[in-house]
């Protein structure tokens, strides 16, 4: 995990220049991360952006207490899982993970309301589709399976056309990272999942 260490001092630098107390952490790979309008989209629930880049679901669990060491959100959004399929981990790791990181989110936050962004659908990782879908499958029938504070906010199903294929406007050139229309359509679909009255 030593090749996160830069992006995670990053983190810990901002911190401390922080001049707000953060409502909604937001976590995960670089589809976090660049996001670079996330403040301003979701500045009604105080938004702070603790994405690193190139970081998968595995790296997420490591480093979590250290990142969210002196935060106290009302709500925690993220997005991870994606890399870890691209790096040649198998659904059913990704799982193992994401049941890592409910148990580190209950153990530091206790029953606030989480949510998990689904793997989307990208270009550059068609080949690993089904992987993709049955990871999501997995995931979202966990957190039915749970029924606690936990909701799975499907973009997957947004980012497709009527073929089933994804939607090319979504993604910058590599086909992989998010364009401005895909974080006005996350922007929506997360603004209608979330609980911002607690």
């Amino acid at each position: 995990m030593y090749w996160y260490e830069d992006e995670v001092k990053r983190l810990e630098a901002d911190r401390a220049k922080l001049g707000y107390v953060p409502e909604t952490i937001f976590y995960g790979s670089s589809s976090i991360r660049m996001w670079s309008s996330l403040y301003n989209d979701f500045n009604e629930i105080k938004p702070i952006n603790l994405g690193f880049g190139g970081s998968t679901l595995a790296a997420c669990v490591w480093f979590f207490d250290r990142i969210m060491a002196p935060y106290k959100p009302k709500r925690f959004i993220i997005y991870a899982g994606d890399n870890d399929l691209g790096d040649g981990r198998h659904p059913e790791e990704v799982f193992l993970f994401f049941q890592q990181l409910v148990a580190r989110v209950q153990e530091r936050f206790g029953d606030i309301p989480c949510y998990y962004i689904s793997l989307k659908p990208s270009l550059s990782r068609w080949a690993l589709i089904e992987q993709f879908k049955y990871t999501n499958q997995l995931i979202e029938n966990e957190i039915l399976r749970l029924d606690n504070n936990w909701q799975f906010i499907n973009v997957f199903n947004e980012m497709v056309d009527a073929a089933g294929k994804p939607k090319t406007e979504l993604y910058v050139k590599d086909g992989l990272h998010l364009s401005k229309a895909a974080y006005s359509l996350w922007e929506e679909v997360i603004n209608n999942s979330i609980t911002v009255n607690q």
